[in-house]
């Protein structure tokens, strides 16, 4: 983990690499081009029910979200089911 980078920081960067060695594009909210190819993930995309960490984008159209946790969080799914089913119906 870089200096200075909070656990949820470092779980970001890890996240943005998995990402894109994956194929994906990952983008910034506030630099979106949804042209930019067919799998686009962005941070911070804003929901109805506030930000969700990444929203993946397919051809346009919102698949799925990604939650950026700690560690430990990280390992129990059901701590952040109702989060992001709020950010799918959102």
């Amino acid at each position: 983990m870089p200096p200075n980078q909070n656990p949820e920081q470092a779980a970001r960067d890890r996240i943005d690499k998995l990402l894109g060695d994956s194929g994906w594009i990952v983008q910034d909210k506030k630099a979106i081009n949804f042209n930019a190819g067919p799998g686009i993930a962005v941070r911070e995309y804003q929901t109805d029910i506030g930000p969700a960490d990444y929203v993946l984008f397919v051809d346009k159209t919102p698949i799925g979200v990604i939650e950026a946790k700690k560690e430990g969080v990280a390992q129990n799914i059901t701590t952040v089911e109702d989060q992001t089913a709020g950010y799918g119906k959102g």
